[in-house]
């Protein structure tokens, strides 16, 4: 099944190289000869809308981490009981729940990492304009406390849709002069997840050993799954192919569909999430070649924010792996996505510009 050889220079290359300096850190930390790892101290993750239906799997996942010492959960309901039951769960992270927007502030001091999952899920039959229009106030007033409160804080954007509120974010902090580019990520991590899954499933092989960039945005023909890129190489039918990118492309219709009304992707989500949050908690810790893509302030193309591998570190993002070495199928795909990622970008800056 895995025929095809990668060139030199592409993406896989890079990812290759990333995964192997990962792995040789990890191998080093049991070698006999070796100095024993700087330990550090557990950071502080902050949840923004922490009774939702993402947000409590997710800060279940974080509860379990070594990597958090102090787990802050806050929406306008539901957080104290959240945050009560999660306490109840035998590891060293403290959990504290904050309920109200007069809380906002001991909340967000001094956090590392601030996750925004608040808002309303795209419902069926509900377009991603409508959900914008709900969600963005939300997200354009939390991102504004964290900007007073804690601007130095990584912030992920999980709210949807990524695509417009990432470059709302990124407005509100530019006008409080706390703008940081290599600090603010749009999460498009279930895309990579799902990616691998509708892969391995294709090609009959071990999930575990495969990796699947995927760029662009992070809703409909913005997602671009870099096929030709896979690690290790895959073998598929240009069919093949494009049934693959179609799926994951409509990946949340079809959960919303699946559910039947009552709810989005929120386990798949917050598995995803999750993984992301402690790959960026290890990568602030100092362990190198740590490699995971997100939405963000991008050079790549002519959209001003894309969803791209970036290599990671102790201040946010140290290297964007950008774009390499497409194929002709990818290339077409990525200039639909640039056209719709340019409308969403415009509309998210609009929104904050617009008081």
């Amino acid at each position: 099944m895995f025929c095809r050889l990668a060139k030199p220079n592409d993406i896989r290359t890079i990812l290759r190289k990333s995964f192997s300096i990962s792995s040789q850190v990890k191998n080093n930390h049991h070698h006999p000869h070796h100095q024993h790892p700087v330990h550090h101290p557990p950071h502080k993750v902050t949840v923004l809308g922490a009774g939702g239906a993402v947000s409590q799997p997710l800060s279940l996942l974080l509860k379990t981490s070594s990597k958090v010492g102090k787990l802050c959960l806050y929406d306008v309901d539901h957080t104290p009981g959240v945050a009560a039951d999660l306490s109840h769960i035998d590891t060293k992270t403290v959990v504290t729940g904050y309920l109200g927007t007069e809380q906002l502030e001991p909340c967000l001091t001094k956090s590392d990492v601030v996750l925004i999952t608040a808002g309303i899920p795209r419902k069926p039959g509900m377009t991603e304009d409508e959900q914008f229009n709900t969600n963005a106030g939300i997200v354009k007033d939390l991102v504004s406390a964290i900007g007073d409160f804690c601007p130095k804080a990584m912030i992920c954007i999980i709210t949807n849709p990524v695509n417009s509120l990432l470059p709302l974010a990124a407005e509100v902090l530019k006008k409080k002069g706390v703008f940081d580019e290599r600090r603010l990520f749009g999460m498009t991590a279930i895309n990579l997840t799902r990616a691998k899954a509708f892969v391995a499933e294709a090609v009959e092989c071990s999930v575990t050993k495969l990796v699947v960039p995927v760029v662009g945005g992070n809703s409909g023909i913005t997602i671009v799954p870099l096929i030709s890129q896979t690690i290790p190489p895959v073998d598929l039918s240009q069919e093949e192919r494009k049934k693959i990118t179609q799926k994951l492309q409509n990946a949340d219709t079809e959960i919303m569909e699946t559910k039947a009304g009552t709810g989005s992707a929120t386990l798949s989500m917050a598995h995803a999430a999750s993984k992301f949050t402690l790959s960026l908690l290890a990568a602030i810790d100092g362990e190198e070649g740590r490699v995971e893509s997100a939405y963000v302030k991008s050079e790549e193309t002519t959209a001003a924010y894309l969803s791209t591998p970036l290599l990671l570190g102790d201040e946010g993002i140290v290297k964007n792996l950008g774009l390499s070495n497409l194929d002709e199928f990818e290339t077409e795909l990525v200039k639909a996505a640039i056209s719709e990622l340019t409308r969403n970008i415009q509309k998210g800056i609009d929104y904050a510009n617009k008081s």
